[in-house]
């Protein structure tokens, strides 16, 4: 797997299959929304009842509270917690490591359960994992072939300057 700061590409094809796989926990788990985003705070995609959610803060709190909690567990002599569950008055949070990189967060209510939950996201995880380990090999195929270097690499000064005269 991609270590937490390397750069990949995400391509249609694992967007649609993540989509489906985060569809599918929703409905699986009976949960109101499914957010997964990467450890920098950035919405990757979401499914469910989003129209009320700030979606931008909850997925820079979410990485936030990951990296808060990365802090706890390294004081106690831990890697990371994996797995984090925070239970309101009414609506629920789990919120889980998947592959090292990416931030699987579910947020249910009392149609659901927490055991339900965990079951239901761990076959998501595995499935979520393989999908980025094949993310990884394709954009490490395609840097061999030279094709993830900058979009403005072959931007010359003259061409910027033709651009605004």
């Amino acid at each position: 797997m991609f270590g937490p700061q390397s750069p990949f590409v995400m391509y249609d094809e694992e967007l649609e299959n993540i989509n489906a796989v985060i569809e599918k926990l929703r409905h699986d788990s009976n949960s109101k929304v499914i957010f997964l985003v990467d450890k920098n705070g950035q919405l990757i995609s979401s499914v469910g009842e989003t129209a009320q959610l700030d979606t931008t803060s909850l997925a820079s709190l979410t990485a936030g509270n990951i990296a808060a909690t990365g802090g706890l567990a390294k004081l106690i002599g831990e890697k990371e917690f994996s797995i984090l569950f925070h239970e309101g008055e009414k609506d629920n949070l789990h919120i889980s490591i998947v592959g090292g990189r990416v931030i699987l967060v579910v947020i249910f209510d009392q149609r659901s359960s927490l055991g339900l939950v965990r079951l239901r996201v761990k076959r998501a995880s595995r499935d979520l994992d393989q999908i980025f380990a094949d993310l990884a090999q394709k954009t490490a195929e395609a840097e061999k072939r030279g094709g993830l270097g900058s979009p403005f690499a072959e931007i010359t000064d003259d061409d910027i300057d033709n651009l605004f005269r």
